[in-house]
């Protein structure tokens, strides 16, 4: 049974959302215009002056970036009024090139957790692997081949290879994984940005992706596994590094070992508040619609310790 202490309530999601939804407005007059950081930086001010009108004590462990790269929400930033000690995983825009660019799936996202419930990872690549619930523990593994990963899948869900959907980000980095998928013959789903939406695909929306792999941002890994401890489906993660500064930085944040595969319950350690809300529409959310009085807005919010997940929409008078 959970600790009451780390235990989170309705007025947790309510404070998501809140946020989620106005980082997701602020993106609206910059979808489709080309301009990411403009995007982007529309969504942190937005967020950034809701957080701090909350009756928080809030320590940003997921962020925009370390201190010296990041304008606002950076990692061990300090938000709120005061209150509950609160840990955050935040992305006001996941997905900038999708919103500058008006295609599908770009989200505002966060996830809330009492202190010390979080994963601080640093701004460091995450190798990922991840697969919806109902499936044998360790089904896949990051430590199997692609095939083996594959193989085991098909058998899990008594199915043949062809009929699997693997969702990668496409990356040049990923060509010779994309290759070995299809030489186990599975069917590969590109992306061009948005893996937490993909990672989240694969516990719900009618099987759309029955497996994510690939190598995208550990922020966005720790995002995607509070999404997942409150729905179901296993994940792995290991930290990637291309340099020394990259691994000064993770042992500066406590990861002692470098090598370490993170779980679920590893980079979610408590109870936790997830939401998402919708910039442009894609396969979770709607997104922003505005006309001459009102905006709408399309949410999901999740809650591990009512195992709840819902989706919400909201029209809201200008």
């Amino acid at each position: 049974m959970a600790n009451p202490l780390d235990t989170l309530n309705y007025t947790h999601q309510e404070y998501a959302k809140r946020l989620t939804k106005a980082a997701a407005i602020a993106c609206f007059d910059w979808i489709g215009l080309g301009d990411e950081k403009a995007a982007d930086q529309a969504a942190v001010n937005a967020m950034r002056n809701e957080f701090n009108l909350l009756s928080i004590s809030g320590r940003v462990v997921i962020g925009e970036g370390e201190r010296d790269e990041a304008p606002m929400l950076y990692i061990g930033e300090e938000v709120g009024l005061g209150g509950d000690e609160i840990d955050i995983a935040v992305d006001p825009l996941e997905g900038t090139t999708i919103c500058a660019g008006n295609m599908p799936n770009s989200i505002a996202v966060l996830a809330l957790a009492k202190r010390g419930g979080l994963l601080h990872a640093p701004d460091v690549y995450m190798d990922k692997i991840a697969v919806g619930p109902g499936l044998p523990e360790g089904v896949v593994s990051i430590d199997n081949s692609v095939s083996e990963n594959i193989r085991n899948l098909a058998k899990a869900k008594k199915c043949s290879p062809i009929d699997l959907n693997v969702c990668v980000l496409k990356r040049e980095r990923h060509a010779e994984l994309i290759a070995k998928i299809r030489e186990a013959g599975a069917r590969v789903q590109l992306i061009g940005d948005g893996d937490v939406s993909a990672v989240i695909a694969t516990s719900i929306f009618g099987g759309k992706v029955d497996l994510y792999m690939g190598s995208g941002g550990a922020p966005e890994g720790v995002l995607a596994a509070a999404a997942l401890s409150c729905i179901g489906g296993q994940m792995q993660g290991k930290l990637l590094f291309r340099n020394p500064d990259e691994k000064a930085r993770a042992a500066a944040a406590g990861v002692k070992d470098l090598n370490k595969i993170y779980s679920i319950q590893d980079m979610v350690k408590s109870d936790v508040v997830f939401c998402a809300t919708g910039v442009t529409s894609g396969w979770m959310l709607g997104g922003v619609e505005k006309c001459a009085s009102t905006i709408t807005t399309s949410h999901l919010i999740m809650h591990r310790a009512t195992a709840s997940m819902k989706f919400i929409t909201e029209t809201d008078f200008l």
